[in-house]
């Protein structure tokens, strides 16, 4: 058990994620580009040469160092500096990891939403790196992650600034008017709960490395359990703290939310439920804390009935059935992790993080099945 939890630390406590790009300590943002996950630069310059501002100037690319999923690169113009995302290696689930569906949502929301990065190109052209990809601007700010950041230590009261900004963030989200943005399109409404609880059982059925009693008792509990339909929403897909970052002069103004490549039209309390799965309190069992990037030597975080009752009262929804999009969380985030682990098992990555992500997945399960009850 302490390998699991050891390395699961190592992978969500770490001080670099891809879709965080952004983070502004420069010790700590980038790498020399891993030698499995290098592109061709120079394909890279040419196509990009006169499609982004700066770009006839020389490129230098780093890699982001840390995360599980997509690859996150530096663009170093000089002058002009860029992000560049692209999906991992190796085979991914269908729909996932989709950079065209973030490309679309990043090009327009910025107009409404200031945290949303603007995207700026989308080359899907594989020949040129070998997968799709998209460039966005850089934003500026602090990521809190396992540890919180030392400018805020200066805030007495920036635990309780951070959680009230990140859920005012979700109400702020889910009150866009996304037809006027053209987004309309983006995805189904109806069925969708039904749609993710069978959707996120299939990628199980995909990934699992071995038999887990427990996921599928929560498939079976989510299939007899799920709400009815509610009015829709732009919804995140993965809004959670480390997939945020604040001023670093004010840890209660939210500057950029990142990772939207499952971003659509759904029931809004699935992100509020994805945001509880990874929110942690005190008393909370240690494969629960294992797997949260919050951090956990701060005090002074809301309290997960705070933080729903906070987005209550900021979108002004009803909340009364919450706990099914909890159990749905973790279930979510048990698949997630099975799927990040049979990338290792399967030789597609050699990121030894993840090799003990599966008995992670099994305590992860039983603790969805035991909320269930």
């Amino acid at each position: 058990m302490y390998a699991s939890f050891r390395d699961s630390n190592l992978l969500f406590g770490h001080d670099k994620k891809p879709g965080d790009a952004m983070i502004s300590e420069p010790e700590h943002e980038t790498i020399e580009v891993r030698a499995d996950e290098r592109f061709d630069e120079q394909a890279v310059a040419s196509y990009l040469r006169g499609r982004l501002a700066g770009s006839d100037q020389p490129l230098v690319v780093r890699q982001f160092g840390g995360g599980a999923a997509n690859l996150t690169y530096e663009l170093d113009y000089g002058e002009h500096v860029y992000v560049l995302r692209r999906p991992p290696l190796g085979p991914i689930a269908p729909k996932s990891h989709d950079m065209t569906r973030e490309h679309a949502v990043l090009s327009v929301l910025h107009a409404a939403y200031e945290p949303a990065p603007r995207s700026f190109l989308l080359c899907e052209d594989e020949s040129v790196i070998g997968a799709p990809f998209f460039v966005m601007e850089r934003r500026y700010g602090l990521v809190v992650r396992r540890r919180l950041p030392e400018a805020y230590l200066a805030f007495p009261d920036a635990t309780r600034r951070l959680g009230e900004a990140l859920v005012d963030g979700l109400a702020q989200l889910h009150s866009i008017d996304y037809p006027s943005l053209g987004l309309e399109d983006l995805g189904k409404p109806a069925g969708f709960i039904e749609r993710q609880v069978q959707g996120w059982f299939g990628r199980w059925e995909k990934a699992k490395h071995e038999e887990v009693p427990a996921m599928d008792a929560t498939h079976r509990w989510l299939t007899d359990n799920l709400p009815p339909d509610s009015p829709p929403a732009l919804i995140h897909n993965d809004y959670k703290l480390d997939n945020t970052m604040f001023s670093a002069e004010d840890p209660g103004r939210l500057v950029a939310v990142f990772d939207w490549d499952m971003t659509t039209l759904g029931d809004p309390l699935s992100d509020l439920g994805t945001l509880l799965t990874y929110w942690i309190e005190d008393d909370d069992p240690s494969e629960v804390r294992a797997f949260s990037p919050m951090p956990h030597d701060a005090s002074g975080f809301p309290s997960r009935a705070d933080v729903i009752e906070l987005y209550a009262l900021a979108s002004g929804r009803d909340v009364a059935g919450i706990g099914f999009y909890h159990v749905l969380g973790l279930y979510r985030v048990a698949v997630i992790l099975a799927q990040i682990h049979i990338r290792w098992v399967r030789g597609q990555t050699r990121d030894e993080r993840f090799a003990g992500l599966g008995e992670l997945v099994t305590l992860i399960a039983n603790h969805a099945a035991d909320l269930s009850r």
